[in-house]
């Protein structure tokens, strides 16, 4: 990762669980940067630092390749029920089968680490306690892709790539940072 992710994560935390809940009576950290950044280590290293955490990966919220224009009303309808003290439901992708599987319930409450490109939307920002943007080298993202999902899988990364970076340019989230990450 070229930085310590728990170092990183001991940051966050510290930060998140300084300032006042954001997401009902718990607190929310989306991680956010382009695939193959650093983002999955990042949130793994945030669960190691705040015993309890939930993290929630975008991928399994987003409707196959295509999906990516509409995760930010998915992240809304998970988060805001949480924000009003409910329980968030999600349903998962199923990548294999192509279709949609089993439902996935969040309580409120404890923190929350949404993980994934466009895990932050700022129809979401009033609920975002911290948005971490993590990034890397073009060479370094795909050979992190490749070495996760295999050689099958390039056929997506040069439309993955364009999606992300319009996804990213339109919502500027790199710009609404509370704290960029730089792996390597």
């Amino acid at each position: 990762m070229g930085v310590d992710p728990r170092e990183v994560a001991r940051e966050v935390v510290e930060r998140v669980q300084a300032a006042p809940p954001t997401l009902g009576p718990g607190r929310l950290v989306c991680v956010d940067g382009p695939a193959g950044s650093g983002k999955t280590t990042l949130a793994e290293a945030l669960a190691g630092v705040a015993p309890g955490a939930t993290v929630v990966h975008c991928d399994e919220l987003l409707e196959g390749w295509s999906g990516l224009p509409g995760l930010p009303a998915t992240v809304e309808g998970l988060l805001r029920p949480l924000a009003a003290g409910r329980d968030g439901r999600w349903r998962r992708w199923d990548w294999h089968a192509d279709a949609w599987a089993e439902e996935r319930v969040v309580e409120p409450g404890g923190l929350l680490v949404l993980e994934g490109v466009g895990s932050w939307s700022p129809a979401i920002a009033d609920l975002a306690g911290l948005l971490v943007w993590v990034e890397a080298a073009a060479d370094v993202r795909l050979a992190r892709w490749t070495a996760r999902d295999g050689g099958a899988m390039l056929a997506h990364w040069e439309q993955w790539r364009l999606d992300e970076q319009a996804l990213h340019d339109r919502l500027e989230t790199r710009a609404h940072a509370d704290l960029v990450v730089v792996t390597g």
